[in-house]
């Protein structure tokens, strides 16, 4: 299952962005000149149309903790990439991952994908 995960996010990498800037102008929703990286745990994973989500909640450096969303592809386009509604992807509640991706326009605690590294070092890079 974490090969399947590693295998199928690294395949994707072109064909999440490109199906996503077809779907809405990503620079619309997100600042591309704003990077993020968030260490944390998996808390949820949504496969829903237009798009998918991974929710993970992360310690700020004061120590408080953030609920932050992070989108992903669409549920058909995860399934090309060979991941699965029923096993999530490969992602489990608790799994620790770093998510490294731009942050929203908006001020909130999201962002789109770039890549996701799980605790055994497994990286998959895509916008998921």
């Amino acid at each position: 299952m974490k090969f399947r995960f590693g295998a199928g996010l690294a395949a994707f990498l072109f064909a999440g962005v490109t199906t996503a800037v077809a779907h809405h102008s990503v620079q619309a929703q997100f600042d591309l000149s704003k990077p993020i990286t968030v260490t944390g745990q998996v808390t949820k994973v949504e496969w829903i149309n237009p798009h998918s989500y991974l929710y993970i909640d992360a310690k700020d450096d004061k120590g408080t903790v953030k609920h932050w969303a992070f989108e992903m592809a669409g549920p058909g386009a995860l399934r090309k990439a060979g991941l699965s509604r029923s096993d999530r992807g490969g992602l489990r509640n608790g799994d620790s991952v770093t998510v490294s991706g731009v942050l929203a326009k908006d001020g909130s605690d999201s962002g789109l994908i770039k890549e996701i590294k799980l605790a055994d070092g497994q990286i998959g890079k895509a916008h998921v």
